[in-house]
Parts: C-alpha cells; structure tokens; sequence
C-alpha cells in the first residue's frame, strides 16, 4: 500500500507548480475570510493548504512533512496497522488544514484584502501530533546549534509563535500555526490519552 504521506506531498507539489504558474488558478484556492463569510466559498478552507507562494515556500513546508510525518506514519503504522495508520495519519493532516483557519476566519472574515495560503498549519499538525507522540525525540531550531528534547521544542515554539502573532507584522500566519499546532495535540488526546500523561510526565 503506497503511503498517504507521499501521495500528500505529491499534491501538494503538482497543485503548487500550477498555482505559482498561474495566478488565476491561485486566486480561486487561496485563503479569504471574507469570500468565505460573504461569498459561501467554504471549500476556501481547504484548497488553501494545497497551493504555496513560491518554490522556497512549498520547499520548506515538505522537508518538514516529510521528516516528522514519516516519522510519525511509521510508528502509526506498527500501532494500528498499514491501512488505519495510514488514514488517521490522513485525516490528522486534512482537519489540522481546516483547523489551522479557525483563528485567521475569526479575526479576518470582514477584511476583504486579507488572504492567505499554504500547508503550514496542517504541518504544524503533523509535528506536534509527533511531538506529543514522542516527546523524547531530538530536534532544532535553526538559532539553536544543538537538539532538544521534543517536549522542550513543542512549547518553545508555542511560546515563539505566540509572542510573534502578538508582536511581530511579518505577513506570516503565525495565528495559523498555533491553531494547527493545537489541533495535532488535540487529536493525539483523542486517540490516546495516556500520551499526554507521559508528556506531562516528561515536562515536569
């Protein structure tokens, strides 16, 4: 059975080439609150994560895909078996998309000029659903010369994010990150509770 994670990766690079080809094509995926409220194009909520500014854009959101999401999909794959661990690692990607726009829908539905695009807040997903799963792994920063646990990683980066929603004007959804990041943790919950007592465990 050919993994999900692939098949993600290779559509988000086959409708991304299209979009940064052309912008019409892009226009009618992207992220826009306010078409979504005024307008009804809810499917608005998912195209966008499929479609990327530019190459370095796309490049930099599959590179982080594929390492803590084959990462994760294999240990989903020896917990639940190919074909279940394939699709909850599916639906994690495809809800944490949709999720990661609570925020900027809630903030932005009446601001015509506001649009926004790209697969970081399904990633975002995608990492701290591996993050909570495996808090003990090892990873960086790209300021921090050396890995850190994972459970030091997760709420460091939340807190980052967080001061830069607040603080920072940089044309990055960082709203959209923390709400992809908290959908991951929410889905592991779901799943498995115990993995959250152990992460607790582990951080204090």
């Amino acid at each position: 059975m050919i993994s999900f994670l692939y098949v993600i990766i290779g559509l988000n690079c086959l409708v991304s080439m299209q979009a940064i080809k052309d912008a019409s094509f892009k226009d009618k995926l992207i992220f826009s609150p306010y078409l979504i409220k005024h307008e009804n194009q809810w499917y608005r909520l998912f195209t966008h994560s499929w479609i990327h500014a530019d190459w370095q854009h796309l490049f930099f959101n599959m590179v982080s895909l594929y390492f803590l999401g084959e990462f994760l999909l294999n240990q989903w794959l020896i917990d639940f078996g190919v074909l279940k661990g394939n699709i909850i690692f599916l639906l994690l990607y495809l809800a944490g998309g949709v999720a990661a726009t609570v925020l900027p829908y809630i903030k932005n539905k009446d601001a015509y000029s506001y649009k926004a695009l790209g697969a970081s807040g399904a990633v975002s997903a995608v990492i701290f659903a591996a993050i909570l799963w495996n808090p003990n792994m090892q990873l960086g920063l790209l300021f921090i010369p050396f890995p850190i646990p994972a459970y030091i990683f997760g709420p460091l980066y939340l807190l980052i994010e967080y001061f830069a929603m607040r603080n920072i004007k940089s044309g990055i959804a960082h709203d959209a990150h923390l709400g992809g990041a908290l959908f991951g943790i929410l889905f592991v919950l779901f799943i498995n509770l115990d993995k959250g007592k152990d992460f607790l465990h582990l951080f204090f």
